[in-house]
């Protein structure tokens, strides 16, 4: 029993004498000192998207090759012979080229993590397009190269999407139907009516030029569909 005790107590000396000397080097840490948690207790760190090739549909965002890309086009084939696949043409977002990929069906597609934020078109400053987050007034600056041939399209007051891809805005996505006004226009035809035939080009307000009906006067505003550049009617 006495070599027991004399065991424990040793055991507990030693325990003691380590304790007391942990305290004494973590003492030695600035104040403000904080040890980081493991990567695995951030529920955003490593996170995977993945869909199936069955749920594609146009507007998909999927990732390809490492590069951020929108499904424009899909179609699921099921030959006679050998397994079903699905046909698509992609619009790479980087690049701005389209490219046509096949993926068997059922299979797995990483999905793009793209981020979209809704911001107000507020002025052009130089050769920037600024716009804002009306909830934090955070301004987001882009070139005219990052805002594309949309930029005819674009209005002060106009709400858009931003797309963000990896914290890079990589797409500015408009409303589909804008109104904008006829700046300058051709005089119509005599005789032309709302319901004659015939088209002109006219020059709107944001600079965008439009094939439009006889009918249509400047002055005049009208609808026009921003994915297509295609008049609708009159507003």
């Amino acid at each position: 029993m006495m070599a027991g005790s004399a065991t424990l107590k040793l055991s507990l000396s030693h325990f003691s004498s380590s304790t007391s000397s942990l305290r004494k080097s973590s003492s030695s840490f600035p104040s403000n000192f904080r040890i980081p948690n493991p990567p695995s207790s951030n529920p955003n760190f490593f996170k995977v998207y993945s869909l199936s090739s069955n749920d594609i549909k146009v507007g998909s965002n999927v990732e390809v090759d490492g590069s951020p890309c929108r499904v424009i086009e899909f179609l699921h084939v099921k030959p006679g012979k050998g397994a079903a696949f699905i046909r698509t043409k992609l619009k790479n977002y980087l690049t701005g080229n389209t490219v046509d990929k096949t993926f068997r069906a059922g299979s797995s597609i990483d999905e793009a993590d793209i981020v979209k934020e809704t911001k107000q078109f507020t002025y052009k400053d130089g050769v920037q397009y600024v716009f804002m987050d009306l909830s934090t007034y955070e301004e987001t600056r882009l070139n005219e190269s990052d805002v594309g041939d949309k930029i005819k399209w674009l209005k002060e007051g106009m709400d858009c999407n931003l797309l963000l891809w990896n914290g890079k805005v990589i797409d500015v996505d408009l409303p589909i139907t804008v109104k904008l006004k006829v700046v300058q226009a051709d005089a119509g035809l005599k005789g032309d009516t709302a319901q004659g035939g015939g088209s002109k080009t006219v020059t709107l307000d944001t600079g965008a030029v439009v094939n439009v009906p006889l009918f249509v006067s400047e002055g005049e505003e009208i609808l026009v569909d921003t994915r297509s550049g295609q008049y609708m009617s009159r507003a």
